[in-house]
């Protein structure tokens, strides 16, 4: 009769223990099996890619503050960054593929000629934690999979140092913000051209907070 409770006890420990392992990985990884990722945007940007970039920042000689940054700005740190459709780049993709269209920057009629309607939503959508263009690819020599997939950080970060590494190397900061999100340097006179007026500042300000890290 005595080892009756030691029969119960046991059983009732093991669930304890059970629900306790239970609880820490749902407080720890979430409810999904994934680890939680900060709420602070710099701070989450640091968590997902902070490794990533500072390791190809002193390969390709680039500011690391600035990638960071420019995380934040385009995909808000978030793992996985998310993907953004342009309509309107689709449709001028289009016209360059059917013949209406002379080019439209380096993707000409016969790079496209046989792509597909779907095809040509890839190239006209950004990818990755920098959000780069689908048809970026083409001139980078590289496939649409490439600058989305796992080497995404690195494929974005080598088309920054071939378009406007200079200004970074320079510490034009302004111009390579407003160059990332309209291909070209910020205004000498009037207002950026950016889709949200504030990009620039807010970049300037997210480099800040990354050089005090």
């Amino acid at each position: 009769m005595r080892f009756k409770p030691l029969k119960i006890v046991l059983p009732i420990a093991f669930l304890t223990a059970f629900g306790v392992g239970i609880t820490f990985m749902l407080w720890k990884y979430g409810p999904s099996g994934i680890v939680d990722q900060p709420s602070n945007v710099m701070e989450r940007a640091k968590f997902n890619y902070g490794d990533e970039v500072k390791k190809y920042s002193a390969e390709l000689n680039l500011p690391y503050e600035y990638f960071m940054a420019l995380i934040v700005l385009e995909c808000s740190g978030n793992r996985p960054s998310g993907t953004r459709f342009e309509p309107h780049v689709f449709n001028r993709l289009k016209d360059v593929r059917d013949g209406n269209r002379r080019k439209y920057e380096n993707v000409k009629p016969e790079i496209i000629a046989n792509a597909s309607d779907d095809a040509l939503r890839n190239l006209a959508t950004s990818w990755g934690p920098l959000q780069l263009m689908g048809y970026k690819c083409i001139g980078m020599k590289v496939n649409v999979e490439d600058i989305r997939g796992d080497d995404a950080v690195y494929h974005a970060m080598s088309w920054v140092n071939d378009e406007y590494g200079d200004l970074l190397r320079k510490g034009k900061y302004k111009d390579a913000f407003h160059m990332h999100n309209t291909g070209r340097k910020y205004p000498l006179v009037g207002k950026p051209k950016t889709h949200d007026p504030l990009y620039v500042q807010k970049g300037l300000q997210y480099i800040a907070y990354y050089k005090r890290q």
